[in-house]
């Protein structure tokens, strides 16, 4: 089973409301849409130390 960390996150008003909205459209909860970018984004971040 994958550990699992809780966070307590602080967030812009209006980024949170998009997250909700991006989460709605996906039919994703919160948590899942955050991972989610989180994910995607991982990826071309480590493309972009390598690029450094």
């Amino acid at each position: 089973m994958v550990e699992e960390k809780r966070i307590t996150l602080r967030l812009p008003a209006d980024l949170h409301e998009w997250l909700v909205a991006q989460a709605k459209l996906a039919r994703r909860s919160l948590n899942s849409e955050i991972v989610y970018r989180l994910e995607a984004g991982f990826g071309s971040a480590s493309a972009d130390d390598h690029a450094s």
